[in-house]
């Protein structure tokens, strides 16, 4: 789960990281409130989307101006102004495509006399089994380009989960970034308090970009974007209440409801699989016979009908999706439920585009016949190759 810049200041605030005070706004007649509080005389406006590359994205709108999502205030009435033309208009970055993202929340923060800006991030390393920091010199622009451009600017390590944060990852951030006296041992206890705040709320990501150094020598998180281990958040209803659906695919948060594991992609052919492995490989197999999958779906090992029809159905309500592959193969999901909850989501929302089945294992002669005698028009598969291919020349149109 995803939660905006100025939810995730707030939660780190709580655990002793320094952050700029700011307030959220929803309306244009916010603004003027919130700039009065904060007391200026320099103001951020920030647009709040889950996406990165707000200060250099354009407004679609012409009325918004082409100051992209991230604007510098001198005034009230510049903030006022800012509000008015960035709530409600659509902002396209680098993240979001070329559909952008409606802004429908705004940050108003207080400036900051900035000096030096770095780039500092921690993770979860799978390799090691361990949270991992990396720390860049080069902050305020793509950790990607500089991984591309200049990888000898990058440092990372990770933390031995048995000991937690030692002195020594503080000085190794600290040489990092070059920074000696008070700020070294800023950068100390920053690492140590970005560490609690990972492992305390399962998060499974936390960029600082910018870490700043103002020129009044103090150590700044001027940016935040957090991501959590949705398997943890029943460890943290509190996090529950940051979650805004309206930054979500709405299919994504309808199968959400039914624990199904589903990512919206851009291709034509929808998949229903079970197991992520099988999963991975059903969307490489589509792309080599030329096509592209509209999604990825793994309804899991033990799925019940009412599971399956739900993730039918999220599937067909994809106005991309030209032809369905269901490629399951038997282990725990048996062969018989993913027929019967097939056949009752087609009878629930109908079947307006080609459906090739591939079953396999457990109870595979049973799921074959209720598909055989449910009256349909399915194509049986035989194996994987051969369902990737007939599920291609359908939506191609060949016989």
């Amino acid at each position: 789960m995803n939660i905006h810049e100025y939810q995730a200041k707030a939660l780190l605030r709580d655990f002793g990281v320094p952050v700029s005070k700011g307030v959220p706004i929803f309306k244009p007649g916010e603004a003027e409130a919130a700039a009065k509080q904060l007391g200026g005389p320099i103001w951020v406006v920030k647009s709040q989307i889950h996406a990165g590359g707000r200060g250099k994205g354009k407004f679609k709108e012409a009325s918004a101006g082409d100051k992209g999502g991230v604007r510098l205030a001198r005034s009230i009435d510049e903030v006022k102004t800012f509000a008015r033309e960035m709530l409600g208009a659509t902002l396209v970055t680098v993240q979001t495509g070329p559909a952008g993202k409606q802004v429908n929340r705004l940050y108003i923060e207080d400036g900051s006399d900035i000096d030096k800006e770095f780039y500092l991030s921690a993770l979860v390393d799978r390799e090691t089994s361990r949270i991992a920091f990396v720390v860049s010199t080069e902050g305020g622009m793509s950790i990607e380009d500089v991984a591309h451009d200049t990888p000898e600017k990058i440092v990372t390590f990770s933390v031995d989960p048995a000991t937690g944060i030692m002195p020594h990852h503080g000085r190794t951030v600290a040489k990092a970034l070059n920074l000696t006296g008070d700020l070294a041992k800023q950068a100390g206890k920053l690492v140590e308090k970005l560490y609690a705040a990972f492992v305390g709320k399962d998060m499974s990501m936390l960029e600082i970009n910018p870490l700043v150094v103002t020129r009044q020598g103090e150590l700044k998180c001027l940016d935040a974007k957090v991501s959590f281990d949705s398997n943890a958040l029943y460890r943290h209803p509190d996090l529950a209440g940051l979650r805004d659906e309206s930054e979500e695919d709405p299919k994504e948060i309808e199968a959400s409801k039914y624990d199904l594991a589903y990512i919206a992609l851009d291709g034509s052919i929808g998949c229903m699989v079970n197991g992520a492995g099988l999963a991975m490989a059903t969307l490489d197999i589509i792309k080599l016979y030329g096509e592209s999958p509209a999604n990825f779906l793994d309804v899991g090992g033990g799925a019940s009908e009412e599971k399956v029809a739900a993730a039918f159905k999220i599937i067909t309500a994809d106005p991309n999706v030209k032809g369905i592959l269901i490629n399951i193969f038997g282990g725990i999901m048996k062969c018989d439920v993913i027929a019967r909850g097939a056949i009752a989501a087609v009878k629930s929302v109908g079947l307006k585009v080609p459906l090739v089945i591939r079953l396999e294992g457990t109870n595979v002669a049973e799921g074959k016949r209720i598909i055989n005698e449910s009256g349909l028009n399915v194509v049986a598969a035989d194996d994987l190759d051969d369902a990737a291919q007939k599920i291609v020349k359908a939506v191609r149109g060949v016989a």
